[in-house]
């Protein structure tokens, strides 16, 4: 049985509706960001915090748990530098929580989901694994410091785990069941998408003076269920001992302008956005692109969909959903 926390969310409800076809599965989720309605109805769901040693406890004793999968954590930046002590609190002592009930237990294969944003600016334009990472707030670094806590563990108990650093993920499941539904949303997909349907009034576009083609940032769209893929296959590997440890990055291997992605929207949708440019934001880097070679390499797992697939699997969800997600 394979536990899977946070597992309520968007990437989280994507990774479960793919494991249940493989494993079973449990959920904890204490739906803070997540909807009950979003997991598969194959895999056993209970609310509660990752931080929670007696739910822990429980779900360790009644359950022959053999993997733990982690996708529970706060992940906006612009909250992240207002509120550090709620990211360093849930992103990294829950999750030491939970760490030290694996160990207590005997668990010792764990999934991680990390973020692109460890890395920071970085000064290269394809990032690899091994490009330097200095994140620049207070989420990538929370991320971070759990990475290297890993590390810790696997040398020192054993603790097998996996990486995974993942780009702009995006699009919804090919069955239209569940899709992108963030509150506030803050990812430009759904942001375009939710204009086009008439609940936004414009787009927001900041910075047109970007050392890009056209002048706005570039960046890597990965489909979440190619997302979701990549994290079974991550999964298989430390079930089967390939590897005790290892880190991935996440992503298509090529980059999208701003513009695009508002273009290629209006083109899916045969619908016109009503666009507003304004300065850059602090922070933002020109251009963010992940070579995604490593684990082609030594997983097998290559991104299956494009843009327009991408687009295309989230406007048939958002549109779909309009009366019922806000």
């Amino acid at each position: 049985m394979i536990l899977v926390v946070g597992g309520a969310g968007y990437i989280g409800s994507h990774l479960v509706k793919e494991l249940v076809n493989k494993h079973e599965v449990i959920v904890l989720d204490n739906l803070s960001t997540g909807s009950k309605h979003l997991v598969d109805n194959k895999a056993i769901f209970i609310e509660g915090d990752l931080g929670d040693a007696a739910i822990l406890d429980k779900i360790f004793t009644s359950h022959p748990i053999k993997a733990v999968m982690h996708f529970a954590a706060n992940s906006l930046v612009g909250e992240s530098v207002k509120d550090p002590y709620k990211y360093f609190n849930n992103n990294v002592s829950n999750t030491l929580t939970l760490l030290k009930h694996m160990l207590k237990y005997e668990v010792k294969n764990f999934i991680f989901s990390s973020t692109a944003a460890t890395y920071g600016v970085p000064d290269v334009q394809l990032i690899t694994e091994d490009t330097l990472t200095r994140p620049i707030n207070p989420y990538g670094r929370s991320k971070l410091i759990v990475e290297n806590i890993l590390e810790d563990f696997n040398n020192a108990y054993g603790m097998n785990y996996v990486v995974l650093r993942y780009f702009n993920a995006a699009g919804a499941h090919v069955s239209s069941s569940i899709g992108e539904n963030h509150n506030p949303e803050t990812h430009l997909v759904p942001i375009i998408l939710e204009h086009l349907l008439g609940k936004r009034d414009r787009i927001s576009v900041f910075g047109t003076d970007y050392p890009t083609p056209d002048g706005t940032c570039i960046r890597d769209y990965i489909h979440v269920t190619d997302l979701a893929n990549a994290h079974i296959k991550s999964l298989e590997a430390l079930l089967e001992g390939r590897f005790s440890k290892n880190t991935f990055n996440l992503g298509n291997g090529k980059g999208y302008s701003v513009k695009e992605v508002i273009d290629t929207c209006e083109r899916i949708t045969n619908l016109k956005a009503i666009v507003e440019f304004s300065k850059r934001r602090d922070g933002d880097p020109s251009i963010l692109v992940a070579s995604s070679q490593k684990i082609q390499k030594e997983l097998g797992w290559k991104a299956t969909n494009n843009l327009e697939s991408i687009i295309e699997s989230a406007w048939r969800w958002h549109s779909k959903n309009i009366q019922t997600h806000s």
